[in-house]
């Protein structure tokens, strides 16, 4: 049992948890740092998804870690790259020693008579059951359900005598050269793989419901290629990684503040990509820019897909799937040799490990988070959750960067228990994502944490304000209970 006991365990070694271990490295490498994964490779998200064309949603500078930028001048990273990119940081640090692979979290629990987590894993190859212990309880298994996505129960469906396929499982060796794909849907996921399988097949068809506002982005760096010429690297890279977050924020604070203006920039650009006679209706939402997330295109390759004629977009509901493909409600059909179901995620909270404290189940969805940080009521669990209107790692650095100055604390105090305190009347009965109107947030509003009224149990989702709140304002505060593990309580 005293191997598996840990000063800090985290649970995923993907993006987050990788990150989180690389900041306790470098700020607490004196604490004793484990990390569990299903999987059997470090990447999480990047390591699941294999689907053509897979990358990041926004620009890789500023998705990279603060502590070690992207520094290549691929914009938008693939997915191999970005698989890299986690891989080797973790090398670099020594986290991928850290890990261990195959064992899928089920149950952790705190007792507070020994002031220590229990964690209980299975281990999936053999089916043996492992058991942990740790002080400090981490969670970055991100929010969704690695098993399954989000499947509609679409009519038909089984008459279908072509290939169905979810993009998060994705068959090896696909063959769909020549092929008629139908790619259902109208997020990030579908308008990535569209012009990714259009350079093969014979025709794709992106059927939506209803449209995304859709941008294009260079796919290569200029301007920090021209800056690396006349700088350091590391200067280089750093000053065009403080561009790319400036220029990211300055866009989301007008699509808040000037709607309607930020819209028609967002179809302007879709126009100019398209030529003058594109079919607009296609592009343009009926909701305001960053009610959802916007999807990013690198040099345009959806729109040159589409004026190539190798792909095209129909805006449409399903009526029923056919033995052909699938026929809509206006009485269009349309045929298919492979249809892609780029409906979504399915959310989930902590893997889907069920959590107790002292012997009592733990909803975390009736719980409220600390800085988004801690869990409300929960003695030293903590989680890190990243950005929905931002890139993610912006807040896992930050959320990271403060469990190391909350454990500096601790230690300092000769304290090992903090608990978040929340006064009554705080609960809001709305999400931490309900900012978000998109489909898989309002599916899964019900297991995520619940919204405070006001600071420090509201999720704002403001890089500047979570900068100064986590990196600059003291640990200690009215709202966290720290004690010692003999029970003895003391004042914040």
């Amino acid at each position: 049992m005293q191997d598996n006991h840990y000063d800090v365990l985290i649970i995923g070694a993907g993006l987050s948890g990788v990150g989180t271990a690389c900041h306790l490295a470098r700020e607490l490498p004196q604490k004793r740092v484990g990390i569990l994964e299903r999987r059997q490779a470090i990447g999480g998200t990047w390591d699941l998804f294999r689907y053509p064309g897979i990358r990041s949603d926004t620009d890789m500078l500023s998705f990279g870690y603060n502590f070690r930028p992207w520094n290549k001048l691929q914009v938008m990273g693939d997915g191999p790259a970005i698989r890299g990119y986690v891989a080797e940081t973790a090398r670099e640090y020594g986290v991928d020693k850290k890990v261990r692979f195959g064992l899928k979290t089920t149950r952790a629990e705190w007792s507070s008579a020994e002031g220590r987590w229990t964690v209980t894993a299975l281990e999936e190859g053999s089916g043996r059951t492992l058991t942990f212990s740790t002080k400090l309880l981490l969670s970055c298994t991100g929010y969704y359900n690695y098993d399954q996505g989000h499947l509609p129960e679409f009519p038909g469906l089984e008459s279908f005598r072509g290939q169905c396929i979810h993009p998060q499982h994705w068959p090896e060796g696909l063959d769909y050269r020549g092929k008629r794909v139908v790619v259902i849907g109208s997020g990030a996921t579908a308008v990535t793989l569209v012009p990714a399988m259009a350079a093969e097949a014979g025709h794709v068809t992106m059927l939506q419901r209803s449209p995304s506002y859709i941008f294009s982005l260079p796919a290569h760096d200029t301007l920090t290629e021209m800056l690396v010429k006349l700088l350091p690297e590391r200067w280089a890279f750093g000053i065009a990684r403080r561009r790319n977050i400036l220029l990211q924020r300055l866009i989301y604070k007008a699509a808040k503040r000037w709607p309607d203006k930020v819209r028609g920039w967002l179809l302007d650009g879709v126009r100019k990509n398209l030529g003058p006679d594109a079919d607009m209706r296609h592009f343009t939402p009926s909701y305001q820019p960053w009610d959802e997330r916007l999807c990013a295109v690198p040099d345009a390759d959806l729109f040159k897909a589409i004026r190539a004629g190798k792909a095209s977009v129909v805006t449409d509901h399903i009526q029923t799937f056919t033995e052909k493909g699938i026929r809509l409600k206006s009485g269009q059909e349309l045929e298919a040799d492979i249809v892609i179901t780029a409906t979504g995620l399915q959310m989930q909270v902590g893997g889907g490990m069920e959590f107790r404290v002292d012997g009592k189940a733990l909803p975390i969805n009736e719980q409220m988070t600390y800085k988004g940080v801690l869990v409300e009521g929960v003695p030293n669990l903590a989680w890190v959750f990243g950005y929905t209107n931002a890139p993610w790692t912006l807040k896992a650095d930050l959320a990271s960067g403060y469990v190391c100055r909350l454990l500096k604390h601790m230690d300092a105090r000769g304290v090992d228990v903090v608990t978040p305190r929340a006064p009554e009347g705080q609960k809001q009965d709305e999400s931490i994502m309900a900012a978000l109107a998109s489909g898989y947030v309002q599916r899964g509003n019900a297991v995520l944490p619940r919204q405070g009224r006001e600071l420090p149990w509201r999720v704002l989702n403001h890089y500047e304000h979570d900068r100064v709140m986590l990196m600059q304002d003291p640990v200690a505060d009215d709202a966290l209970e720290f004690r010692k593990n003999a029970g003895v309580a003391q004042a914040a």
